[in-house]
């Protein structure tokens, strides 16, 4: 795999400033694009859109994705043709404190964005990215496919399952070739959504997320705290995701028969208790971080708002249709989690890391 495809090209990405979205512009920056993104300021402090200086490498709008005017306005001027819809509220936690604001942004955000593709016939290639809680969890033992029933149960979960109906809506309704040569004289974007797994890597600094709180509580010499250590999750490296979403986009792009609905998620031998996790960062941390507070966890479930126990994802459909799959395993990620952790704390340039792991990546 390599980024050749997007040289120049002109790409628009809300949810920029996170961080999944700084992964992702650190990536088509190097790559040559003509990078736009569309998002309300860092949801962190720190923040590893900030930390890189992205914004000055980029055109960074500052815009609420509920704002559908503001949005329309912005692909007016930049007529991208290429769009990667990740803002969201994504955490679940909080989604129980706040649902209102998380079925605006997720639902309405999802419409605005598809209404703003809808009257862009420079966009060619539309990718809306969920999550793999759209599926309605029955706690079995087999990963979810593509054609499962959608209906997450908590706030979180289950906008992201109506953010996938919006988009098969919009698909069915105005994405159609017969409808664009009526309006636009030219066939219609190619549209798909991904569903990924729990992603983790260096430079992420959310709240109620296990990998932050791992480094969080180590650099401040403290034990990890494990509210649920037997939940189990598909983990993969943020450049899993990432790379895929851009895989997509230039692969539909070309041959928009290719659109649908994709799991992109680890192997089965890669969904791992939350425990098992924080064991294997703590093994990893106190064989480098030699000169630094050691690593150690405790169990501590705090009975907190429901969230599922077990989740797994059936990635046949992408492993076919592309060759797909995954470039590094859990053991692997968590040394690139523990290398950036590293160079962070000790104030080293985490950008010559992430360059250097996105070479790596791109190199196997």
């Amino acid at each position: 795999m390599n980024l050749d495809f997007y040289k120049d090209r002109k790409v628009l990405i809300t949810g920029h400033t996170g961080f999944k979205g700084s992964w992702m512009c650190k990536a088509l920056i190097n790559a040559g694009a003509q990078v736009t993104g569309y998002a309300l300021k860092a949801p962190t402090e720190p923040s590893l859109f900030d930390m890189l200086g992205l914004g000055s490498q980029m055109n960074s709008i500052e815009g609420d994705i509920r704002d559908l005017k503001h949005l329309l306005d912005v692909f007016k001027e930049v007529q991208p043709e290429i769009v990667i819809h990740m803002a969201a509220q994504p955490i679940v936690r909080d989604s129980y404190k706040d649902p209102v604001y998380t079925y605006e942004t997720n639902v309405m955000g999802t419409v605005n964005i598809c209404d703003a593709v809808r009257q862009t016939p420079s966009v060619r290639s539309f990718v809306n990215v969920t999550t793999d809680k759209v599926y309605l969890n029955k706690e079995w033992q087999w990963g979810y496919r593509e054609n499962e029933e959608l209906n997450g149960f908590d706030p979180y979960s289950n906008s992201k399952s109506c953010s996938e109906l919006v988009t098969s809506s919009y698909k069915n309704s105005f994405f159609t070739d017969a409808e664009y040569e009526k309006i636009y004289g030219t066939t219609a974007p190619a549209v798909s959504t991904c569903r990924a797994g729990n992603v983790i890597g260096g430079g992420d600094f959310a709240n109620d997320r296990i990998i932050p709180d791992c480094v969080r509580a180590v650099s401040a010499g403290q034990e990890i705290v494990v509210r649920n250590p037997y939940s189990t999750r598909p983990y993969q490296h943020v450049l899993e995701p990432v790379m895929t979403y851009l895989m997509l986009a230039e692969a539909q792009y070309k041959d928009k028969s290719l659109a649908g609905s994709y799991n992109v998620g680890p192997n089965d031998s890669d969904c791992w208790t939350t425990g098992e996790l924080v064991q294997l960062f703590c093994d990893k941390w106190n064989v480098k971080a030699t000169s630094l507070n050691k690593a150690s966890w405790v169990n501590k479930h705090d009975g907190g708002p429901h969230e599922a126990n077990f989740l797994k994802l059936d990635c046949s459909k992408i492993k076919t249709t592309f060759g797909w799959k995954p470039v590094w395993n859990v053991e692997t990620t968590m040394e690139k989690i523990v290398e950036w952790s590293l160079a962070y704390l000790q104030g080293e340039d985490v950008s010559k890391v992430m360059d250097k792991q996105i070479g790596e990546y791109l190199s196997k």
